[in-house]
């Protein structure tokens, strides 16, 4: 196949993924096997290994990335992510790989969250084969294929990309982990239109123990989630919703009345598996914010 025909197509397949993505937050291997893309489908995902190459492309299409699996799959300096070559030889499955480096073809980095269950992460980069440490080195972002030398970045390289890697890596990550925990609906109003959900920090990322884990975040619908953010609507320990006092006295048609005087006193609607609850030592900390803040 053309390599122009390609690059195409494969922007066909982010764009479906894009979809599936904004209204679930993750993609399972069901869809994988079988994408809509076009007038047909496409395998996105290789039935048991972690790399997926198809006959008919030039270049690798998708690997896979679990934290728990048997490669040492990582993250470069905060900055760039490394993914170990295939077990057994540096030829192989890797030849492809070496292809999506040399015609600057993206690919697909299908991030674990439970079995079967991935988010995917694209258009990512071949940037560098780094030979003697048996792996690749993978740019989460088209403006990282640019650095001079992907291995050693300067301190403002290392910067721009650790904020790169932020926004395409560790925020859609948290997402996909949130809206599957509560299962694609708002914790305080139990709306379930996904494009229309977050995944809200309790503790801002902007404190050292702000993490982008489960027991630190909310699955709140766009309103909500602002008002969250804003301290007009907090979460007891107890999950239960308040409203800021001076918001209770307004009068501002419908939207304030149902959608935030009314949830005040609600109980939060929870993730099923007790693992996936929001930490109840986190909610006492911010709701503490959100008295101060009236």
């Amino acid at each position: 196949m053309d390599s122009e025909v390609e690059l195409q197509l494969r922007r066909m397949i982010f764009d479906r993924l894009a979809e599936i993505v904004a209204e679930h937050g993750v993609v399972t291997r069901t869809q994988l096997e079988a994408l809509p893309v076009g007038s047909g489908t496409r395998r996105i995902i290789d039935r048991s290994r972690g790399i997926w190459n198809p006959q008919d492309l030039n270049a690798t299409l998708s690997v896979v990335s679990n934290p728990q699996g048997p490669y040492e799959d990582a993250h470069v300096s905060d900055s760039l992510f490394a993914y170990d070559y295939r077990a057994g030889s540096t030829d192989g499955d890797n030849k492809k790989m070496r292809r999506a480096h040399n015609l600057a073809l993206p690919i697909i980095l299908l991030r674990t969250i439970r079995p079967g269950v991935f988010v995917p992460v694209f258009p990512v980069y071949v940037v560098a084969d780094d030979i003697s440490n048996r792996r690749f080195i993978l740019a989460l972002d088209e403006s990282l294929r640019f650095f001079s030398d992907p291995l050693h970045l300067t301190s403002i390289e290392r910067e721009y990309a650790q904020r790169t890697v932020k926004q395409r890596l560790h925020q859609p990550e948290f997402r996909g982990r949130i809206l599957l925990a509560y299962q694609q609906r708002c914790t305080v109003c139990a709306l379930r239109h996904g494009k229309l959900l977050d995944a809200a920090h309790i503790i801002g990322d902007d404190k050292p123990h702000g993490l982008p884990i489960v027991e630190n975040g909310l699955s709140l619908c766009k309103i909500h989630h602002a008002a969250y953010d804003g301290d007009l609507l907090g979460v007891s320990p107890d999950y239960e919703v308040r409203i800021n006092k001076a918001l209770m006295e307004e009068s501002d048609g419908p939207m304030l009345r149902h959608g935030l005087q009314e949830m005040d006193g609600r109980s939060l609607s929870l993730p099923s598996r007790p693992a996936d609850r929001p930490s109840r030592d986190r909610l006492a900390e911010r709701f503490d914010q959100f008295l101060a803040a009236g």
